[in-house]
């Protein structure tokens, strides 16, 4: 197995404390683990509101914006919806970072996580189609972008600075600590509609059920922001990140800089970005068009496997430290590879393939996407990773992620579940290439 490079941190001598943080700080105790708390809670928050999106837009969006479609067509629709959060979110990380650079992390992440709250929240008081036409469509495209904005303006630098003030020998652990958000969030998001869809009946879930996830959104994005304040506003973490060189650098100045490298970048997780949203929003899709099965036993499904991918997560970041963090994301994409080719054959052998689809996924999930953070930022010096985790992160959602559940639901339709097997094979491909590329150009 082999390892990507990884920058190592050195002060002067002079400029040390006798626990090895910089000297004169307001209190140098400012320790990993406490980082990795905000980073969880943080990331707790952002995934349910994405999920709580997504969940929507297979449960409620089809019916209450596009009962004039048939009910593929109206989900189709609103996976469109869906990826446009993705394709904003580089511009609201750009826009964020000439922000931070002006007024500071703290002004800009309270404006970040005000937006991706209210956005959330205002989706509960979103009329039907039957009420306000297509206003009510294009409502929810501007409250979606808007969302994508302030994901982009979210970027705290957290995960980054967890990953470079980890000890070397556990820099695995520690880069897996932020990806456990994702599970926490789908588990509170799936848990909530499985609730309020079986104590409802079909028109109550529809006509007000389905609005109070996203009112719980936004209390814990409250939660969220100040966990996290609490971090970025402390001048020791001011002053760490400005020693550490994590600093808000022009996106322009990246891309010259480094443009390949965060190209490639982008690329590697491609086959756990992918499998994404393959195992959280398309299985509900596909088995609610395709094959019935009762919503709160999918979505109880889904929680199950939701949390064996935590402790997959978990896992990966032993393996990690082991084995490479490179070497466990080549190892979890071959695996996810041989995945793809039997999704046709889980997918459509009823209720018990379709669970084992759900739960394998996750697992799968868990161990690729657990160290996926940590490889795609190892390349870049410290003075653009800041920036550049960010922006190489958002492209990885992008290309990945925003049109997976599009794409599978749409091509599966037609030419049958294979397509979805072929969609994922075509993520690992690109992941195993990514890989050989950044192995050559470290060794060069």
């Amino acid at each position: 197995m082999y390892h990507l490079p990884m920058s190592t941190i050195s002060y002067p001598p002079s400029s040390m404390g006798h626990h090895g943080a910089p000297a004169g700080s307001a209190h140098d105790d400012i320790t990993p683990g406490e980082v990795a708390v905000g980073v969880i809670i943080g990331r707790s928050s952002e995934y349910f509101d994405f999920f709580v999106f997504g969940i929507a837009c297979v449960l409620v969006f089809p019916s209450l914006l596009f009962p004039f479609l048939s009910r593929l067509d109206g989900t189709l629709m609103a996976f469109a919806i869906f990826s446009l959060a993705f394709i904003a979110r580089p511009f609201g990380t750009a826009l964020s970072m000439a922000i931070q650079r002006r007024w500071g992390l703290a002004f800009k992440l309270t404006i970040a996580l005000f937006l991706l709250g209210s956005c959330t929240v205002s989706m509960a008081f979103l009329p039907s189609y039957e009420s306000q036409g297509a206003l009510a469509i294009w409502a929810l495209v501007l409250l979606r972008i808007g969302q994508g904005l302030a994901q982009g303006g979210s970027w705290d630098g957290l995960r980054t600075l967890l990953a470079l003030t980890a000890p070397e020998n556990r820099r695995g652990w520690y880069a897996m600590i932020g990806q456990l958000g994702a599970p926490v969030g789908f588990v509170l998001a799936a848990a909530l509609f499985a609730y309020f869809h079986s104590s409802l009946t079909e028109a109550e879930f529809l006509d007000w059920g389905w609005r109070y996830p996203f009112c719980v959104a936004f209390a814990i994005n409250v939660v969220a922001l100040f966990a996290r304040l609490r971090l970025v506003v402390d001048p020791t973490y001011a002053a760490r990140l400005e020693q550490l060189e994590l600093e808000p650098a022009r996106v322009r100045e990246l891309l010259d800089a480094e443009g390949g490298n965060v190209a490639i970048n982008s690329f590697v997780a491609l086959a756990s970005f992918a499998l994404f949203h393959l195992v959280t929003v398309f299985p509900l899709s596909w088995i609610m068009i395709f094959s019935y099965q009762p919503v709160a036993e999918v979505l109880s499904t889904q929680i199950v496997g939701a949390c064996c991918a935590a402790v997959a997560i978990v896992l990966s970041g032993v393996l990690a430290d082991r084995f490479g963090r490179a070497g466990v994301l080549l190892a979890a994409s071959v695996l996810i590879g041989v995945f793809s080719l039997v999704i046709p054959m889980l997918l459509g052998a009823g209720a018990a393939g379709q669970k084992t689809f759900i739960i394998v996924g996750f697992i799968l999930l868990g161990l690729s996407y657990g160290q996926s953070s940590g490889v795609v930022t190892s390349n870049l010096p410290k003075r653009l990773r800041y920036t550049g985790a960010a922006i190489s992160t958002d492209v990885a959602w992008l290309i990945g992620a925003a049109f997976a559940p599009l794409v599978a639901l749409g091509l599966s339709s037609r030419f049958g579940p294979v397509a979805a097997g072929l969609y994922l094979l075509s993520g690992v491909v690109c992941t195993l290439i990514a890989l050989w590329v950044g192995r050559a150009t470290s060794r060069e």
